[in-house]
């Protein structure tokens, strides 16, 4: 086994990497965590869009219902169709051989000591992004799924078959919006692991930096305390 002076990441870029890897991996228990019972923006809109379906399972006229999910399937396939084009530059810098390293390392502000160490810094961007990929795909499937519920909601005037089925479609539409978010996140993690390429420090700062915008956001932005505001409107108004 070589010694660690010797291998292709400095200890401090180990570190870095594992630091970004847990982080990235383990987000969404470390949000739960940090909530302290108050609820953030993940948590309350669940509740929201269950009302959301609720409502719809009792509305006769549901072309509203479909605009708004056309709407969030459209931004969907254009937040898929970006990532396609920055996963292909990403590849491209990736694959570009000996010229690209050269080119790369010639900038005074990268931090590359070696090619193989600059491939590790593209290909951990390549796969946050392929990640967040990947959960835009399975986002637009999902809402293709509501989208079809809602056509296929009957007027029935029976109140516990209209509460039955706007939950189940609730079950539908929380996983694909909760995917989309998932793949927005991805840009974050993205442009954390792009720091990389300016050394270990930079790459630890942005990764605190894009862990801890995400958590502000979602607990003391102020779309989160109007989103807790409505959340515990219709939770009220639901118990009358």
């Amino acid at each position: 086994m070589r010694p660690l002076s010797q291998l292709p990441l400095s200890p401090l870029d180990l570190a870095a990497l594992a630091f970004f890897l847990v982080v990235w991996l383990a987000y969404q228990p470390l949000l739960k965590a940090s909530s302290g019972g108050h609820g953030v923006i993940n948590t309350n809109m669940t509740v929201i869009r269950a009302a959301w379906m609720r409502n719809m399972a009792v509305r006769e006229n549901r072309f509203m219902d479909g605009q708004l999910l056309g709407h969030a399937l459209n931004s969907a396939s254009f937040f898929a169709s970006s990532n396609l084009i920055l996963i292909a530059a990403a590849a491209g810098a990736l694959f570009g051989g000996e010229q690209t390293f050269r080119s790369a390392s010639s900038l005074l502000v990268l931090k590359t000591s070696s090619r193989l160490l600059f491939e590790g810094q593209i290909a951990l961007v390549l796969v946050t992004l392929a990640r967040g990929l990947l959960d835009f795909i399975w986002a637009i499937r999902q809402m293709n799924y509501c989208i079809a519920a809602v056509g296929a909601a009957p007027d029935t005037h029976d109140p516990a078959f209209e509460k039955a089925y706007g939950e189940a479609a609730s079950r539908l539409i929380n996983p694909a919006l909760s995917s989309f978010n998932a793949g927005v996140r991805g840009y974050y993690f993205a442009l954390a692991a792009a720091a990389w390429l300016f050394g270990a420090p930079a790459f630890i700062a942005a990764t605190a930096g894009a862990t801890l915008l995400l958590i502000g956001r979602q607990r003391r932005s102020q779309s989160a305390g109007a989103i807790r505001d409505i959340r515990r409107l219709l939770e009220s108004r639901e118990q009358d």
